[in-house]
């Protein structure tokens, strides 16, 4: 711990002293601060600290990157400062108060996905190793795949389905619970309620319009004077979160209102029926209706004449998507646009936009390897971006220098351009680095796996062109 102490006291004089601190907590590399006034933080003093690797601002936060021992640093900070540090959760409400309108609506969304992506990001893997050894044909010349002559690697490509099954086709569930958990009501209300928008007794939307296409009967629960279809919201992300914000809003407010004595009966079954009903009558088919047109959106540029050059503007410009935050706001547009097109182009685009920023932090370390500093702040941050996580070698390097951010952009741009000319498309959301050739379509892992070559190959090329070109100097160096 005495290694931090020096800097932990620097730092708080660099970010405006124990008056300037609002609240402060950690994660896994980062120390993560409210302040009153950003201003006052000197940002070249905190980033030539030696323990710093970098610093940015995002979600009302100022960051400072320490990297894996950020939690002794911590310590350190909290004992120079006489200042306890608080959870994730309480800095976040902090940091609102920074953050505009549209600023706290993407936040928001983004904590409700938060508990969920490790799921999803497993879904997405067990259904690209699902892929390989049941899709692709590896063996007897080409002619058969694992799953063909293996009653094993059969069996196992079978097994796995339960967890794809729990995870995409009841992920209404975790959405509802997580909605629920972000607005305070009853968890376990908002799960029962997430079981009523997947249960096995309703009919898939693809079930339903193959009925009417077809001239027969749909389920329905019939009431006399009229009926509601029994039509599930299986792999449904929008839906989810419209009924979970009714539900949330009306479980607080019958909270609020009904007398103590009776609030155990009557807030429960008059906030979840009433919430049932809406599911199934206005909200759920308005947010199906919703869901499948922002991902029609997507897919119709995507599937454009000059898709091409729209997969191409994509990559060139999600990173900046990112430093914005509104990256988060297309997860929920991706879930429902696998669940409702059966696959998404975005994601290989991202992953590839990923890749390219990690790259670029490698040969930004190969540009000045000579520079101890380079080494120590580049080397982590591209080896974690390579898998899925690029805020390290986002805001510790890439912007700050600014050559490396620019020959990211431009090579996630013109792969963005190869990948869909190439047909590439995902069955989900997966780890977005180098593992996400696991979350291809089977016919496409190993065309993804040259895109993910060509990424490699091209944003270094144009990170070490762009460090001998006067783009170099508007770094902040």
């Amino acid at each position: 711990m005495a290694d931090f102490k020096h800097d932990a006291g620097e730092l708080l004089k660099l970010v405006g002293g124990r008056e300037n601190i609002v609240s402060f907590t950690h994660c896994a590399t980062r120390m993560r601060f409210v302040l009153a006034d950003e201003k006052k933080a000197d940002v070249k003093g905190i980033e030539a600290l030696d323990s710093v690797k970098g610093t940015f601002t995002q979600g009302g936060q100022f960051q400072v990157i320490i990297g894996n021992k950020v939690a002794v640093f911590f310590d350190e900070f909290s004992a120079v400062s006489h200042m306890e540090g608080v959870d994730k959760q309480e800095v976040k409400q902090a940091a609102k108060g920074n953050m505009s309108l549209l600023q706290r609506a993407v936040a928001n969304l983004a904590e409700v996905f938060a508990p969920l992506i490790p799921a999803i990001i497993v879904g997405g893997l067990i259904l690209g190793f699902r892929n390989i050894i049941g899709d692709i044909k590896l063996l007897d010349g080409g002619t058969k795949s694992i799953t063909e002559v293996s009653q094993f690697w059969n069996g196992a490509y079978n097994f796995l389905w339960l967890a794809g099954e729990a995870i995409f086709t009841f992920l209404p569930v975790g959405v509802t619970w997580s909605v629920c958990k972000k607005m305070n009501a009853d968890q376990m209300l908002g799960i029962v309620l997430g079981i009523t928008l997947v249960s096995p007794q309703l009919m898939s939307a693809s079930d339903y319009v193959a009925a009417v296409e077809a001239g027969d009967p749909v389920k329905m629960w019939d009431f006399g004077s009229f009926h509601i279809n029994m039509v599930g919201y299986q792999s449904q992300v929008i839906p989810a979160i419209l009924v979970g914000i009714v539900f949330a809003l009306l479980y607080r407010f019958l909270k609020k209102h009904v007398p103590e004595m009776i609030s155990m009966i009557v807030v429960p079954f008059f906030s979840l029926i009433p919430a049932m009903i809406l599911a199934h009558t206005v909200i759920g088919p308005f947010g199906r209706m919703l869901g499948d047109g922002l991902a029609g959106i997507i897919m119709a540029g995507f599937n454009s004449p000059v898709n091409w050059l729209f997969s191409g503007i994509y990559g060139l410009l999600y990173p900046l998507l990112v430093i914005t935050g509104l990256h988060h706001a297309m997860l929920p547009i991706d879930l429902q646009t696998a669940a409702t097109m059966g696959g998404i182009y975005t994601f290989p685009v991202v992953a590839l936009s990923n890749i390219a920023q990690a790259t670029a932090v490698a040969a930004f370390v190969f540009v000045n390897r000579h520079d101890r500093r380079a080494k120590e702040v580049g080397i982590p941050a591209f080896i974690s971006g390579y898998l899925g996580v690029t805020e390290p070698a986002m805001f510790g390097v890439n912007l700050k220098y600014l050559y490396p951010f620019v020959g990211a952009m431009l090579a996630s741009g013109v792969m963005g351009i190869f990948s869909r000319l190439s047909g590439v498309i995902a069955n989900s959301v997966g780890v977005g680095g180098i593992p996400a050739f696991l979350s291809m379509r089977g016919d496409k892992i190993l065309i993804y796996i040259v895109c993910i070559a060509a990424d490699i190959v091209l944003a270094f090329l144009f990170t070490v062109l762009f460090s001998r070109t006067k783009l170099k100097d508007y770094g902040n160096h």
